[in-house]
C-alpha cells in the first residue's frame, strides 16, 4: 500500500475514532435534573417585586374540587395537565427604597421535601432573611407560615410579623386545636410552631381587616379562604399590585368556573364571594395580580370573559 494511501486510512481511522469517543463522552454528560434558583423580578412604579418560589407539591385536585372527580381530570386535560397536579408556592418580596417587605414564607418543612426552597431562592435573588423588615401573611394554613422557621430558629430575626386577628384567634387557639377533627389537627399545629415563637419574642403585630402600614403597602380583608384570609394592595407612581394568597388554587378548573371551590377552604360560600369580588373588580382596573398558587412565578393580569375570567401572563423582563 502506498504511503498517501496508509495515510489517509489512518486518517480517516483516527476521525471516526474521535467522533466515537466524543458521541460517549457527551452521552455519559450527567443530567441536572434542577432548574435554575425561582426567582422572578419586575419593577411596580418605584418598587421592586421579586417573585420567589418555595417549590411546588403534587396536589389530588380531582379529590379536593368541589366538581365531579372526572370532569376536573377533563379540564385539566383540556390545558394539557392531569393530577395530582404540580401545583407551585409562591412569596412576594417588595423593596420599597426604605423597607423590605414579604407575602407570605413558603411551607418551609412542614410540607415535604419538593417545597422549603424559600431562603434558597431569597438568597439566590440577593437578599438575606435578616435584611426582611415586615412579614405579612395572607393565611395561617403551613404552606403560608412554615417558612418562619428555619434550622429551628427565626428564619427572619429582624423582621416584625403581621396577619389578621381573626387568623389569629382561630389557627393558634389551642381550644380549637384540641376539638379539631384529627386530620385537621396538623394546620393548627403548623401555624403555632410558625408563629408562637415570634410571639414569644414580642415580633407578631396582628391587626383587624383593612389596614394601611407603610405607604403603598395595605391590607384587605377577604375572609372565607380562612378566617382572616387576606390579601395585599401594593401601590407606587399610580401601579397597583394585588397579592391574592389563596382565592384560587388551580387555574385550569376556577378560571373557567370561578363558583368551584376546593376543600381548603374554611367557608366555601364565602370564598367563592370573595374571589369574585376581587376578580372582577381586578379584571375592571386591569391592576397586575400576583397568586400564591398560579405556575411560578404567578404575577398576571385577569380578564373578563363572560362568567369566566382568562390569564395573561406577565412579560418576561430583564428590568432595562
Amino acid at each position: 500500500m502506498s504511503p498517501y494511501l496508509l495515510c489517509k486510512k489512518l486518517v480517516l481511522f483516527s476521525s471516526a475514532l474521535l467522533i466515537s469517543w466524543a458521541s460517549i463522552t457527551m452521552a455519559a454528560a450527567p443530567m441536572a435534573k434542577t432548574p435554575a434558583p425561582g426567582y422572578f423580578r419586575i419593577m411596580l412604579g418605584d418598587f421592586e417585586v421579586t417573585a420567589i418560589s418555595d417549590g411546588t407539591a403534587d396536589l389530588p385536585v380531582d379529590k379536593l374540587l368541589a366538581q365531579p372527580e372526572e370532569k376536573t381530570k377533563t379540564m385539566l386535560a383540556k390545558s394539557h395537565l392531569e393530577t395530582p397536579l404540580e401545583t407551585s408556592i409562591n412569596a412576594f418580596l417588595i423593596n420599597t427604597g426604605s423597607k423590605l417587605v414579604l407575602i407570605d414564607t413558603g411551607a418551609g418543612k412542614l410540607f415535604g421535601p419538593t417545597l422549603g426552597n424559600f431562603i434558597y431562592n431569597l438568597k439566590a435573588s440577593g437578599y438575606e432573611p435578616t435584611q426582611i423588615d415586615n412579614v405579612f401573611i395572607t393565611h395561617m394554613h403551613g404552606d403560608h407560615v412554615g417558612g418562619l422557621i428555619h434550622q429551628s430558629a427565626l428564619a427572619f430575626p429582624n423582621a416584625t410579623i403581621h396577619a389578621d386577628q381573626k387568623d389569629a384567634d382561630f389557627w393558634l387557639s389551642t381550644a380549637n386545636l384540641d376539638s379539631a377533627p384529627e386530620d385537621k389537627q396538623g394546620t393548627f399545629q403548623g401555624a403555632m410552631m410558625s408563629l408562637n415563637p415570634y410571639i414569644a419574642a414580642n415580633k407578631f403585630v396582628p391587626f383587624k381587616g383593612d389596614t394601611e402600614f407603610l405607604p403603598g403597602i395595605r391590607s384587605r380583608a377577604s375572609y372565607g379562604h380562612t378566617p382572616g384570609h387576606t390579601i395585599y394592595e401594593v401601590e407606587s407612581q399610580g401601579k397597583k399590585l394585588l397579592l391574592i394568597g389563596d382565592l384560587i388554587h388551580v387555574t385550569a378548573v376556577q378560571l373557567d368556573h370561578p363558583k368551584v371551590t376546593i376543600a381548603f377552604d374554611s367557608d366555601q360560600k364565602e370564598a367563592y364571594k370573595a374571589r369574585d369580588k376581587v376578580f372582577t373588580q381586578a379584571a375592571k382596573d386591569g391592576v397586575l395580580v400576583g397568586a400564591a398558587h398560579i405556575q411560578f412565578p404567578g404575577l398576571g393580569y385577569l380578564k373578563k370573559d363572560g362568567k369566566s375570567y382568562d390569564w395573561i401572563p406577565v412579560n418576561y423582563t430583564q428590568m432595562h
